[in-house]
């Protein structure tokens, strides 16, 4: 059964930043070829892709909404990624979920959330004007 434990959601004004990191917890995650982690946020009944990295190329992708702003990264054990979020806007306000699938494009593109087959428990993220 894989599993996704995350961290580092709070509170912070606007224009601060805030780090979330997501561990699989998985036997032999990172054996796999070609993993993908990803970040969503909650957007009324559906999440919406923010970040994706291919935990074996580092290779990534973001939503137009965050660029330029967030960075998604991974350690060098390929079993933890990161998501740096600087200039926080009230907008970013959300809970976060980290989301794995074990085969993906060597250079990812950020897909549907049924894409994914293993979720966290979700991090909540509140910025306030």
């Amino acid at each position: 059964q894989g599993q996704l434990a995350e961290s580092g959601g709070g509170s912070v004004q606007a224009g601060g930043s805030l780090r979330l990191s997501c561990t699989a917890t998985f036997d032999h995650f990172r054996t796999y070829t070609s993993p993908c982690m990803a970040w969503f946020r909650q957007d009324s009944d559906k999440r919406e892709g923010v970040a994706v990295i291919n935990t074996r190329s580092g290779s990534a992708d973001y939503a137009d909404s965050v660029k330029g702003r967030f960075t998604i990264s991974r350690d060098t054990a390929r079993t933890t990624v990161f998501l740096q979020m600087d200039g926080l806007k009230p907008e970013d306000t959300s809970k976060y979920y980290c989301a794995a699938m074990l085969s993906c494009d060597w250079s990812p593109r950020l897909r549907a959330e049924y894409e994914y087959l293993y979720w966290g428990q979700g991090t909540q993220v509140t910025v306030s004007a």
